[in-house]
């Protein structure tokens, strides 16, 4: 079934940002005689979505007359369309039904994140936090890693685009959030608690033994060289933690996560640094897939 719909007429509206203003109109007004759907399958999917993430249910799944799915408002209220033909060519292609949950989930992504509030349209950004929600649900719900990512593996564009990120990137951000959803069910399986330990204030002293034993070989995994800061002291533990070297002290400021990807291996998670993805050769690259640091 996937064969009589065009890969290229899917990635035209697949998983895209918000649609809004006349667009959004025109696809609300279009389904004024399909019925609201609630399920695909016989699945509540929008139920078990926001029911591990904890929320209500304030997302009305539509079937519509739209090519394939997306995320809008309308007269004040949320919407996921999605069109049923190609939830099922999508489901037949990868031979999961988990592609379609996926996406679904991509789209109450958007809704979440705020995405569907701005005008401005699609961007790698939104799109990536869109997608990484999406692994962390499917993790949530049951789904593998491979069937978290079958749907975009198939969809997405090699290169990033103005509005989308490449396929490297986004398979990366599902795998995040598939894992940081792991991490926190094996930790719960395990019973672990809370630590009780109170943080106790650090002084000059204490400090600095610390900041002498990172530049020591058997503590530092590699030096890392940032373009916009090359005076900078940063170094990868071997608990592959992203430390800064400050005048007083270290601190950590991020952590280097394993992808499933050969070229792009680690993507590089910190709050204080815009999403970062090092190449199997060391390389330092941003979204655009730009060197912006290297790895010695």
């Amino acid at each position: 079934m996937i064969r009589k719909i065009k890969k290229t007429t899917i990635l035209l509206s697949l998983l895209v940002a918000p649609l809004l203003g006349a667009q959004a109109t025109t696809s609300i007004a279009a389904t004024n005689t399909t019925s609201t759907a609630t399920t695909v399958g016989a699945r509540d999917i929008v139920k078990e979505i926001i029911d591990v993430v904890g929320l209500k249910p304030r997302f009305e799944l539509q079937a519509a007359n739209i090519e394939n799915a997306a995320a809008v408002i309308y007269n004040g209220r949320r919407y996921i369309l999605y069109n049923e033909d190609f939830m099922a060519a999508i489901n037949n292609a990868v031979h999961t039904d988990w592609a379609g949950v996926s996406i679904l989930a991509h789209e109450i992504g958007h809704h979440l994140n705020g995405h569907t509030l701005s005008r401005a349209g699609s961007n790698p950004a939104d799109e990536l936090e869109a997608d990484e929600f999406s692994g962390f649900v499917l993790r949530k719900m049951g789904a593998s890693l491979a069937e978290a990512q079958a749907a975009i593996n198939l969809l997405s564009e090699e290169h990033t685009s103005a509005t989308h990120p490449g396929r490297n990137y986004r398979l990366a951000s599902i795998s995040k959030g598939w894992r940081n959803a792991d991490s926190q069910l094996m930790a719960s399986a395990q019973g672990q608690q809370p630590a009780r330990t109170e943080i106790t204030p650090r002084t000059a002293t204490r400090q600095q033994p610390q900041a002498q034993r990172v530049s020591e070989s058997r503590y530092v995994l590699s030096r890392v060289h940032f373009s916009s800061a090359p005076d900078e002291e940063f170094y990868l533990t071997n608990s592959l933690q992203l430390v800064h070297n400050t005048g007083n002290g270290l601190k950590v400021i991020g952590k280097l996560t394993k992808t499933n990807n050969s070229n792009y291996p680690f993507y590089l998670d910190s709050e204080y640094l815009e999403p970062l993805f090092v190449t199997a050769k060391g390389m330092v690259v941003n979204q655009q897939g730009q060197r912006v640091g290297y790895l010695t």
